[in-house]
């Protein structure tokens, strides 16, 4: 044991392990990642990261010089695969990575938080310790919307935080800076409804968002996750509602991210045949890995719940109906029955919108599904995927 990190101490329950495990952990933001707690008296960060396959875990930082071993994080007992560790003195604002030590003796990779709460802006790559006190003001909002639901007319003012617009240097606006002039923007023309295309943490500017890194980050290229919390807090105020754009489709391949996050094909499927995306050269969630089920559910229910968005968009649905999407003879592999449908992301999309509409109620999810898929906005129970609505796709 390191002289650096405590062992023991876990937010963990046997039954949190049993649901992740399931595919049905829908809150893993309490769970995982980096947490302020105190431990016998002693302030610091408690990490909890998922990599079954790693030889040893480490957490490095400024605090240790990013030395990737002296602060080993401990693997639980249960064959989860989560490896977890206290360092006391730690406070928000430290910067930290995980030093993911591969098994036969092959290079230590370095890698950003999954669950990280916010990450450096890019170039630079490492996660950043949040403890989010944000006092929200919108209550009767929420109230508001509870129960009066979806069925009532929108319009939907659809935007890029980043070019939006640019202030007197040429730089994109701030969330704070957003407030201030997005909503009397948006009261005066007359929209109910802002959709903010992908806010979560990305490393490319000019993917517009679409290819996500941080499941549950907003880029720190506008600012802090409490002044996107502001931002929301006061298009609420004003009585505009907010749809974020989310990206369960796909994510790029950079080194640093969840690409063979231990090692091994973690997060995507194995077979490139169905892990590869090759409109966007980025890969593909294995949707039937229930590990990451629980980790793709969450990350939608966050954004309702920890930052108050009123719905969410879900991009490039059809890319995930179809085993074939894109892909020639020979080049993509038939369900178990023969088909080209993908079975397991249904699964996944009906399972989403159920979490949505039974932890966010009144919210909306939204499909970007550019076929003739039967039953997009039909209910689960009759064989739907279980959307609110469908998006025009022009």
């Amino acid at each position: 044991m390191s002289e650096y990190v405590i062992h023991g101490p876990s937010l963990f329950t046997e039954y949190d392990i049993h649901l992740f495990k399931e595919g049905k952990h829908f809150r893993l933001w309490e769970k995982m990642g980096a947490h302020v707690i105190e431990h016998e008296g002693e302030e610091g960060v408690l990490f909890s990261v998922w990599a079954p396959n790693a030889e040893k875990v480490c957490v490095e930082g400024e605090f240790n010089y990013w030395n990737q071993d002296n602060y080993p994080l401990q693997a639980r007992w249960d064959e989860s695969g989560i490896w977890e560790g206290f360092v006391p003195g730690l406070k928000p604002g430290t910067l930290y990575k995980y030093a993911i030590h591969q098994k036969d003796g092959k290079e230590t990779l370095e890698k950003c938080d999954p669950y990280s709460r916010m990450n450096e802006t890019p170039p630079k790559t490492a996660s950043v310790v949040v403890d989010s006190r944000y006092d929200w003001t919108d209550g009767r909002w929420l109230e508001a919307r509870e129960e009066q639901g979806y069925e009532r007319p929108m319009s939907i003012y659809e935007l890029h935080l980043g070019s939006w617009r640019r202030d007197e240097n040429g730089n994109s606006y701030s969330y704070r800076r957003m407030a201030e002039e997005l909503v009397p923007y948006l009261k005066e023309t007359g929209f109910t409804h802002v959709e903010f295309m992908p806010v979560m943490d990305h490393p490319f500017f000019g993917s517009w968002g679409y290819q996500v890194i941080g499941y549950f980050a907003p880029s720190s290229m506008y600012g802090e996750p409490d002044d996107l919390k502001y931002l929301i807090d006061k298009l609420h105020e004003a009585g505009i509602g907010v749809i974020m754009d989310w990206v369960p489709s796909h994510f790029p391949g950079d080194a640093h991210a969840i690409k063979e996050f231990d090692g091994t094909h973690l997060y995507e499927h194995e077979d490139l045949r169905r892990g590869f995306h090759p409109d966007w050269n980025s890969y593909i969630f294995n949707y039937g890995r229930y590990e990451v089920r629980s980790f793709l559910i969450s990350s939608a229910l966050f954004w309702l719940l920890e930052y108050h968005a009123d719905g969410l968009r879900v991009d490039a649905v059809a890319s995930m109906l179809y085993l074939d999407y894109s892909r020639k003879e020979g080049e993509w592999l038939p369900n178990d029955f023969g088909g080209n449908e993908n079975l397991e992301a249904i699964e996944l999309l009906k399972m989403m919108n159920d979490a949505v509409h039974e932890d966010a109620p009144g919210c909306v999810t939204i499909a970007e599904e550019s076929t003739a898929w039967p039953k997009v906005s039909g209910p689960t129970s009759d064989g739907g995927l279980g959307f609110d609505y469908k998006w025009m796709m022009g």
